[in-house]
């Protein structure tokens, strides 16, 4: 067995964009896309989403108990405010969602509620549990129990002004000029931005299902976000057999977080080989594996994808303004991405 130093990451790293822009970009050419199958293939996965809707409510619902409180009943039924909170979350911000989701609104026949009360259903308890459960059946339908998985973060404006990828660019570019003026992945603002611009959210996807096993969202950071998705990941009880995540996460007491877990990330360019077991035999792996390494940290793309997906089809800013009420709508988009890819594989 070779035996490798720190200085080898260095040189892989300074090798690494030659054989990004020659070997490994010739033999993976970017593939176009079929707009028309594209097209075709988004309406039925519309139509099977809103068929599996109604059935997996009224399952999600039926494991709660309720417990009568003192005061007026509420004067929807859980499943009516399940089924009008998805909806609300579904068709509020996308106009061309809204143009092929006509028939939904057989779905509410007899449902006359005011705009406060929707507004409340992102706070209501009864309605978050019932959504939790949701998400649980729908990876329970996949028989999803081990996964080959990758992470990425990103941001949803709380703003119609800003949008989360030219603002994350711009940021990135700033940080090369001076690395001191930003942070943000810690959540650090710069001076000129004191005020919430982006709810932060990480979420898991299955490869194979390209489901998300789990998601999270802050408004402080990607980091806790990140956290609070490997929160839900451990309480529905999916093992990860492997994951895929960004340089930030390229760190030791990240990798040991994950316990047996293989991770594959790019070393960042003061990594060295200080660290675990587990971090050191990575390292080597990225070494000297490069290239079927990198086949799997690619991977990753497939996280891009996912969110670009679900902003189109569910829109790119938040119009909640309350931190439980951003959080809740944010696991909501989650559960419509799963929604759409139950019958994709």
């Amino acid at each position: 067995m070779s035996r490798i130093v720190s200085g080898d990451i260095k040189d892989k790293l300074h090798e690494l964009d030659s054989i990004l822009s020659k070997k490994y970009v010739l033999e993976h050419p970017k593939k176009e896309r079929d707009w028309r199958t594209y097209e075709q293939e988004f309406a039925q996965r519309i139509k099977m989403a809103m068929e599996d809707l109604d059935p997996l409510i009224n399952e999600a619902v039926s494991t709660i108990r309720i417990v009568p409180r003192a005061g007026h009943p509420h004067s929807l039924t859980l499943e009516q405010r399940v089924k009008l909170l998805m909806i609300k979350q579904l068709v509020g911000e996308s106009n061309r969602m809204f143009a092929n989701m006509l028939a939904i609104f057989s779905m509410l026949s007899g449902i006359d509620v005011s705009y406060k009360t929707i507004e409340r259903l992102y706070s209501d308890e009864e309605v978050i549990i019932a959504v939790h459960n949701l998400h649980v059946l729908i990876l329970g339908k996949k028989d999803i129990t081990n996964s080959s998985a990758t992470g990425d973060g990103t941001g949803y404006s709380l703003t119609v002004k800003k949008n989360y990828e030219s603002y994350a660019q711009k940021l990135k570019d700033l940080a090369k000029e001076n690395p001191k003026t930003t942070g943000e992945k810690d959540g650090k603002k710069s001076k000129s931005h004191k005020k919430r611009l982006f709810a932060y959210s990480f979420a898991i996807m299955d490869l194979k299902s390209r489901m998300y096993i789990a998601f999270g969202s802050s408004m402080k950071s990607e980091r806790s976000a990140y956290d609070r998705a490997m929160d839900l990941l451990s309480s529905i009880g999916i093992e990860m057999d492997s994951i895929r995540l960004d340089r930030y996460y390229s760190s030791p007491s990240y990798m040991d977080k994950l316990g047996e877990t293989k991770v594959f990330v790019i070393p960042k360019k003061n990594s060295t080989l200080n660290g675990s077991l587990k971090w050191k035999k990575t390292m080597k792996d990225f070494i000297e594996n490069t290239m079927p390494y990198l086949e799997e940290y690619h991977q990753r793309s497939n996280s891009e994808s996912g969110f670009a997906a679900d902003k189109k089809m569910l829109g790119w800013n938040v119009a909640q303004r309350r931190d439980d009420r951003i959080d809740n709508a944010l696991f909501c988009t989650g559960v419509w991405h799963n929604l759409f890819n139950m019958g994709r594989f």
